[in-house]
């Protein structure tokens, strides 16, 4: 059954985001976010490789047998993260320095793989490359909300080191608003934290328009067809 764009897209960003429901990637997730722009570095990263591996996935979905497909799966993605990694290396190499292991470290991402089985592997390019956008900008809005944050909390700045990600004429944009910082914020533990009450926060949104949604659905109806 072919998914609907609209659907493909609220799955990716909210309904099934692979930082805050599927919990998967959690490792760079936890270690990376130290500040806001190590955080988009990396959600930039993994949003490529998502897009890319998905739409070849599903091109060559009808010619790999299936006895076989996770492997060249596993060695597409591989491929495309190998290729980032050139990018990063050439181009970014500072960021790619500051985020080091972590890159290579894609190709277990499960949310990856996850996605070129479950979706890629079954619907068209178009859809596939769609469902790696929304998927990974949804991983990139949590990388980003978390890492700015922990980076708030723990140095008092925000935008630290964008010059790695956008030249030397960005620096205007690395602001220290405030001196000194929660260390705890800037250590695993603060991660954890961070990230839990992220996954709070959604819980508690979605529980409130689920409950709106049912009391708009049971509104009682008078004898006289008025609202009782």
């Amino acid at each position: 059954m072919t998914a609907r764009p609209a659907e493909v897209i609220r799955t990716g960003l909210w309904t099934n985001n692979a930082g805050l429901v599927q919990l998967l990637g959690l490792c760079p997730l936890l270690a990376v976010s130290t500040s806001l722009v190590n955080g988009l570095g990396l959600g930039i990263a993994t949003t490529l490789v998502l897009m890319a591996s998905n739409i070849t996935v599903s091109l060559i979905r009808d010619i790999v047998r299936p006895e076989i497909r996770i492997p060249v799966f596993v060695l597409v993605i591989a491929s495309f993260v190998t290729a980032v990694e050139l990018v990063m290396n050439a181009w970014f190499h500072e960021l790619f320095r500051v985020l080091g292991i972590f890159i290579p470290l894609i190709v277990t991402n499960c949310a990856i793989i996850g996605r070129a089985e479950a979706f890629a592997s079954r619907q068209p390019p178009m859809l596939a490359m769609l469902d790696g956008l929304a998927m990974g900008l949804g991983f990139t809005s949590v990388l980003v909300v978390l890492g700015a944050a922990r980076e708030l909390l723990g140095q008092g700045s925000l935008f630290s080191g964008a010059h790695m990600m956008f030249g030397e004429g960005s620096r205007w944009l690395e602001l220290q608003l405030v001196d000194g910082g929660f260390l705890l914020a800037l250590l695993p533990p603060g991660a954890f934290f961070g990230l839990g009450l992220m996954v709070a926060a959604k819980n508690l949104i979605d529980a409130g328009r689920a409950r709106r949604l049912r009391q708009v659905r049971v509104e009682p109806v008078g004898a006289a067809g008025e609202p009782a």
